[in-house]
């Protein structure tokens, strides 16, 4: 009988140890493998994975970036076609602007895989945008929110002030983004002037802001409204204007001498160019 016991005792030992090795050589799916189905929507990580990471930032050239985030890749205002995001990573989250050509490529993003994507739009741009997309798109006007993958994405007025360029951006055709991703905020200007809404902005961790003439805004005006809103840091972009360039070092000046906790931070936004 004795015998007996310290048998089973020993069989349920080897059980118990081959069941925990089992389950630590399980096997994590990889990032490369695909996470969902053709057609399906990927699932949203949970909040616990998101709150500690910084956000990766990726300039592509003018007003087109990704944003990387924990295991989220955004694409904004995908433009200059396949090319240009060769060897990224597949977008779980495409948001567009307005309906200019530097902010919306329909032909990019038809050569881009986003089959995972939902697409956050403007109504301007959904008009625009063929049946095919219609199932990955949420449309939102200035003003409202939406969340996807556990982003809140508010969509803010962009528009110009000026009379002689209120032909480029009407208010309410174009959205500029803020993303609320875990404890951070980052804003997305899109096509706009120092507006209202843009200085009425709060907490904002990362600005990306626009500075080009005639269709935007001047250096000047760019720095009036970031010491306004007093985001922790900006990222001036959309600079190349017509025909000039915008003194983005004399925009860092204006800042840096009217606030200098905020910091200015400089990407290469046009690497094909020597500017």
């Amino acid at each position: 009988m004795k015998s007996l016991i310290i048998t089973l005792v020993t069989v349920s030992l080897l059980t118990v140890g081959c069941k925990d090795a089992r389950k630590s050589s399980s096997t994590p799916l990889l990032d490369s493998e695909p996470k969902t189905a053709m057609g399906e929507t990927s699932p949203a990580p949970t909040n616990s994975d998101r709150t500690s990471k910084e956000v990766k930032i990726i300039p592509i050239e003018h007003a087109t970036a990704i944003l990387e985030w924990n295991d989220l890749t955004i694409y904004i205002d995908p433009e200059g076609g396949q090319e240009a995001f060769k060897g990224q990573k597949q977008p779980d989250l495409i948001l567009i602007t307005d309906i200019h050509g530097d902010h919306f490529s329909l032909e990019t993003l038809q050569a881009l895989n986003t089959e995972r994507a939902k697409i956050i739009v403007p109504q301007a741009v959904a008009d625009l945008l063929p049946k095919e997309f219609t199932p990955q798109v949420d449309v939102l006007q200035n003003g409202e929110s939406k969340e996807r993958y556990g982003i809140n994405v508010e969509a803010i007025p962009m528009y110009n002030l000026r009379e002689e360029a209120k032909k480029f951006h009407e208010k309410g055709r174009g959205n500029g983004y803020v993303l609320n991703m875990g404890e951070q905020r980052i804003y997305l200007s899109g096509d706009t002037e120092d507006i209202p809404e843009m200085r009425a902005l709060q907490n904002i961790d990362k600005a990306f802001v626009c500075m080009n003439l005639p269709y935007t805004m001047t250096v000047e005006s760019a720095a009036d409204a970031v010491l306004a809103f007093k985001p922790k840091q900006v990222y001036p972009y959309h600079y190349r204007g017509n025909p000039d360039v915008s003194d983005v070092a004399k925009f860092k000046a204006l800042v840096e001498k009217g606030d200098s906790i905020i910091e200015v931070i400089q990407l290469d936004w046009y690497p094909n160019d020597d500017f």
